[in-house]
């Protein structure tokens, strides 16, 4: 008996004898999901990583008609945020949660597990026209603090830095700010630099590409996975003696690129029922070459 047959059976058997017929005809809820896995959770948090999650929802969903799964991607701040306050099942995130957090949700009973799902590099992304094809780390520094406003500056055309960034929610705002704006892993590494006064915050990656797609003086920083080919990315130097290395699956996997991070799944203690069901299939092969296949790093 085939899917389609057994649902329509099913549903026939209920409205004739209210359950009488469906036990002699072996028609049981679990069938009528058609492998018995069903239920309801919810994802929230970083926009980075919505796409993952909701590529890897569609597909799991696809396969047990039985499971809904809410995905919203307000941000990472936000999303740690719920799952302190137990209002997310998973928080997905592009920044590691603080100590701080760890603290606060311990105090109200949750205990933050934590899941890498993917890797991703940061690609700094300016428009086409835009003749600068490399930049340092310390170049981002100076543009994102204001001290280099611009473009002839770095060897472009005479023209002001449009510097855009993620808000102040986004876990890819406070990734960019630490290790490229304060020049982490540098000996010019300063923790007291902060995002100019210049700097446009934008609440969704999406709206960073759309702007530096149609500004031909802007410059944001996409995850690779929203790279499109509207913009044009630069390579980055660690250092100025150091080659320009361009954001990849190879040179994130390899730690060539230096603008690269971990992205994370956090649960209140280690997944368990159709929570781990669904982590798991993020970590299999299938999951994994998903991953790649949008862009991102597998971890595998």
């Amino acid at each position: 008996m085939n899917a389609i047959t057994r649902k329509w059976m099913c549903r026939l058997a209920t409205l004739l004898a209210a359950g009488l017929i469906p036990a002699l005809l072996g028609c049981t809820a679990a069938q009528q999901n058609y492998d018995g896995l069903s239920g309801t959770f919810d994802i929230t948090g970083s926009n980075t990583v919505t796409p993952l999650s909701t590529m890897w929802a569609e597909e799991f969903m696809t396969a047990h008609p039985g499971v809904n799964i809410s995905i919203s991607g307000p941000g990472s701040g936000a999303g740690i945020a719920a799952l302190i306050d137990s209002m997310t099942d998973i928080c997905q995130s592009s920044r590691l949660i603080r100590s701080s957090e760890i603290d606060q949700a311990r105090e109200r009973g949750v205990e933050p597990y934590e899941i890498i799902v993917a890797s991703d590099g940061l690609a700094v992304a300016v428009h086409p026209a835009n003749p600068v094809s490399e930049l340092t780390i310390e170049q981002l520094s100076a543009i994102y603090t204001g001290q280099i406003t611009n473009w002839r500056e770095v060897g472009g055309n005479d023209g002001p830095i449009v510097a855009l960034a993620r808000d102040t929610n986004s876990g890819t705002h406070v990734f960019f700010k630490e290790h490229v704006v304060q020049m982490d892993g540098l000996t010019t590494r300063d923790s007291s630099l902060e995002y100019g006064t210049n700097v446009q915050l934008l609440p969704s990656t999406s709206a960073g590409v759309t702007e530096t797609a149609q500004n031909v003086n802007a410059i944001f920083y996409p995850g690779l996975g929203y790279v499109t080919s509207d913009i044009k990315v630069a390579g980055i130097k660690r250092t100025a003696d150091d080659a320009a290395v361009m954001p990849s699956i190879d040179t994130v996997l390899d730690g060539s690129y230096a603008v690269a991070r971990p992205l994370l799944y956090y649960t209140d203690g280690e997944p368990a029922g159709l929570v781990k069901d669904f982590v798991d299939f993020c970590l299999s092969d299938e999951g994994q070459a998903m991953v790649a296949a949008s862009g991102y790093v597998p971890v595998k």
